[in-house]
């Protein structure tokens, strides 16, 4: 089980009060890595856009995935 695959993180969205129309809630969302998001307690994730945007960190948990679904995630729905 791996929670990142070639630099990319996982998480599902546990509550998407507020970003309704951004996060559909118990999704798994790909995050790019952003250190100055991290200092203030957010996470840059690709939402239903298809763009990558700031979310409070408390709306995500992290997630693990077996490797051959992380790969298969990313190659039809994150890339």
């Amino acid at each position: 089980m791996i929670d990142k695959l070639n630099g990319k993180k996982f998480v599902i969205c546990v509550n998407n009060e507020g970003n309704e129309a951004s996060l559909v809630r118990w999704k798994v969302y790909q995050c790019i890595p952003d250190k100055t998001a991290e200092k203030h307690k957010e996470i840059r994730v690709i939402d239903e856009e298809g763009e990558g945007y700031l979310y409070s960190e408390d709306c995500f948990s992290s997630v693990q995935l077996e490797s051959s679904v992380a790969n298969t995630f990313i190659a039809e729905y994150a890339s």
